[in-house]
C-alpha cells in the first residue's frame, strides 16, 4: 500500500508541475514534471485542460508496458487541487466554492474530466485504472469514482485531503462536548430519515437502486493531513462511527450516515 501511495501522489504531483511548466514557460530540458511519472515507468498519455483559462487540471499516464504486473495500472487519470497563482486562482477558488455548494458535478472541468475517465476506461479493456487526486483534485477523483461504480466499474482510487466542509467539530478539545455533538447530530439524522424515508426501507426494489448500497462495495484509500481543517472532519467523523458501533447503536450512525443533511456528505459519500 505504501509504494502504490507514493505512485499515486507522485502522479498526482506531477500535474501540479504540468501546469506550473506552462505557467513559466519552462520546455525541454527546464521543465520539471517529466520526473514525476517518468520514474514510476509512466508515459504521460493526455493532459486534461481547463476549457475557460487552458490551465492543465489533470492528466492521463499509461504505464510504459503494454503487460503491467497485477498490482500496476494500465492507466492512471490524476487531478490537481488549488494553485494559488494569477493564471489559475480565480478559477480554481470558483471551483473550490462549487465543491462547497454541492454543485461540482455541474462545472466543466468536472464534466471534461468525467468524459475522460469514461473514454480511458473504455479504452482499456478491461486493464487496470486508477483514480487519484489532492484537495479540489480529490473531490473530482471521488465524484468520478462514484459515478464509475454506479456504472458498474470499480476503480482504485487515491484521495489526499479531500475536502470535507462541516462545522469543525474535531477542534473542539473537550471530549464530551465533541461526542455530545456528534450524538446529538447522529440520532437527528437517523430520526429525520425515518421520517422522510421509513416507507422505503424494506422495499427491496428501491434498496436495490439506493446509492448508498450501490456504493457499499467500493472502497476509496483515503489520506488526511489532521492539520488541514478543510479535510480534517473525516477523522473526528471515522472516530464516531467506531465509537457509536461500540456503544451498541452502529445501525443508527449507519442510517444517520446514509442520509446525512450536511454538504460534505451528499459530495463524498451518497
Amino acid at each position: 500500500m505504501h509504494h502504490r501511495r507514493s505512485v499515486a501522489a507522485s502522479l498526482v504531483k506531477g500535474v501540479y508541475m504540468l501546469e506550473l511548466d506552462r505557467q513559466q514557460n519552462r520546455q525541454g530540458p527546464q521543465a520539471l514534471a517529466l520526473p514525476w511519472w517518468d520514474s514510476f515507468h509512466f508515459q504521460l498519455h493526455q493532459t486534461l485542460i481547463e476549457v475557460d483559462d487552458t490551465s492543465i487540471f489533470g492528466a492521463i499516464y499509461e504505464y510504459k508496458h503494454p503487460s503491467p504486473p497485477p498490482n500496476i495500472p494500465q492507466y492512471v487519470i490524476a487531478f490537481r487541487g488549488t494553485i494559488r497563482k494569477s493564471d489559475t486562482m480565480f478559477r480554481d477558488l470558483k471551483l473550490n466554492l462549487r465543491c462547497f455548494l454541492n454543485n461540482l458535478h455541474q462545472s466543466t472541468r468536472f464534466q471534461h474530466g468525467m468524459h475522460c475517465v469514461q473514454n480511458t476506461v473504455a479504452m482499456s479493456k478491461g486493464a487496470s485504472v486508477w483514480l487519484a487526486g489532492h484537495s479540489q483534485g480529490s473531490a473530482m477523483a471521488l465524484l468520478a469514482g462514484k459515478n464509475m461504480t454506479k456504472m458498474g466499474y470499480f476503480l482504485e482510487t487515491y484521495l489526499f485531503n479531500p475536502p470535507f466542509f462541516s462545522v469543525p467539530i474535531e477542534a473542539i478539545k473537550n471530549e464530551k462536548v465533541k461526542l455530545g455533538i456528534r450524538i446529538t447530530s447522529s440520532v437527528f439524522k437517523a430520526g429525520l430519515s425515518l421520517a422522510v424515508n421509513g416507507c422505503q426501507q424494506h422495499n427491496n426494489e428501491a434498496q436495490a437502486h439506493n446509492p448508498f448500497v450501490v456504493l457499499s462495495s467500493w472502497f476509496p484509500h483515503l489520506f488526511v493531513n489532521p492539520n488541514d481543517p478543510i479535510c480534517s472532519e473525516y477523522i473526528g467523523y471515522f472516530k464516531h462511527r467506531k465509537k457509536m458501533e461500540k456503544f451498541g447503536v452502529g445501525k443508527l450512525e449507519r442510517l444517520a450516515t446514509k442520509n446525512s443533511t450536511s454538504i460534505s456528505s451528499q459530495v463524498c459519500w451518497e
